[in-house]
């Protein structure tokens, strides 16, 4: 268990949640793992299909305390409500300010130069590590483009202009990526993204983290409050969960494209893994789904320090304190929503 902005996550999925009194009570196999007093949260996450009691469901509704619960692997399952939910006063803000373009650019901005800053760090950190391995001079001259995109972000006053300077910046650090494979390279290789479907082995697992990635994020807003489907630099669509996907944005390169890379060049997976479908599309077949999936749980158990909470966290923790951060900056609590920045 862990208590973050107020909010108690469960995370073990074979824990039960109960009340004593005026304290949570987290137990395990009947035994007390800890307690927290019930007036110093604001809401409850469990992981798993253990359960909550009648009791603690009953109190948390009373007290517009949130209890959420998700599976095992985040997807989320329901939420626990009161008559009256101040939910509904931050979704309308959401709403309010994806209607109105200079909010919604705010927040777009900020999500986009998460995205970039964190691409940068990914081609600085390789340049450093394996200098000897890769073409450090190409790497540096490239993290100075995305450097120079950077500040464009920043100052970006239309929506256009942000898409266009979101799709340079993308184009500038996928031309390094093949460069980052510095193992199994007869077998892996990456001639740019592709995808609807992927037709090679490193889309076809670039596009399953993704996948996971959204689910995780979409699962984390979904947890705080907000609607999933309404964002801020994707536009509406129906079906597409664009707030989670621009949540996304912020995490891709340092959750997904790392945990790709991690795979390939510590052989984590092999090539005869994958499947070529009659449409050109690969797949994974179930093995390596299995170790895919396996290894993307032991990803999200280590632990990281949150570059704005500067608290220690497990890296499957990181879109949930996302989500809290732009939940109180819609609430009026933040001056602007800090993007995930890592160091």
């Amino acid at each position: 268990m862990k208590r973050l902005l107020n909010t108690l996550y469960v995370t073990s999925p074979n824990r039960y949640v109960s009340l004593d009194g005026e304290n949570v009570v987290v137990l395990e196999k009947e035994s007390e793992i800890g307690r927290v007093p019930l007036h110093n949260i604001e809401a409850i996450v469990t992981f798993g299909y253990t359960g909550a009691s009648p009791a603690l469901m009953g109190a948390c509704a009373q007290r517009n305390i949130g209890l959420t619960f998700l599976s095992g692997n985040g997807r989320f399952i329901a939420r626990v409500t009161g008559e009256v939910y101040g939910n509904v006063t931050l979704r309308k803000e959401q709403f309010r300010r994806s209607e109105h373009i200079g909010e919604s650019l705010k927040i777009a901005r900020n999500c986009i130069a998460g995205k970039v800053y964190n691409s940068r760090w990914i081609l600085e950190r390789c340049a450093r590590d394996h200098a000897m391995r890769v073409d450090a001079g190409k790497f540096k001259h490239k993290s100075s483009m995305l450097a120079e995109t950077l500040k464009k972000i920043r100052i970006c006053q239309d929506a256009s202009t942000l898409r266009g300077l979101e799709g340079e910046a993308a184009s500038v650090y996928f031309s390094c990526f093949d460069d980052m494979i510095l193992q199994q390279k007869e077998s892996f290789r990456f001639k740019g993204r592709n995808r609807r479907p992927p037709t090679d082995e490193v889309n076809a697992m670039l596009s399953f983290a993704y996948t996971l990635l959204t689910s995780m994020c979409a699962s984390a807003l979904e947890t705080v409050g907000l609607d999933p489907y309404v964002g801020f630099f994707h536009t509406d669509k129906p079906g597409r969960k664009s707030l989670a996907l621009d949540m996304v944005e912020e995490l891709r390169s340092v959750m997904g494209d790392r945990f790709v890379l991690t795979l390939i060049n510590k052989r984590v997976i092999h090539k005869q893994g994958f499947v070529k479908k009659e449409n050109g599309a690969v797949i994974m077949d179930d093995n390596l789904r299995k170790i895919f999936l396996s290894s993307w749980q032991a990803k999200k158990q280590e632990m990281i320090t949150h570059p704005f909470l500067e608290e220690k966290m497990e890296w499957g923790m990181v879109p949930y304190a996302q989500a809290m951060l732009l939940a109180r900056f819609l609430r009026g609590d933040l001056d602007e929503y800090p993007p995930f920045f890592w160091k």
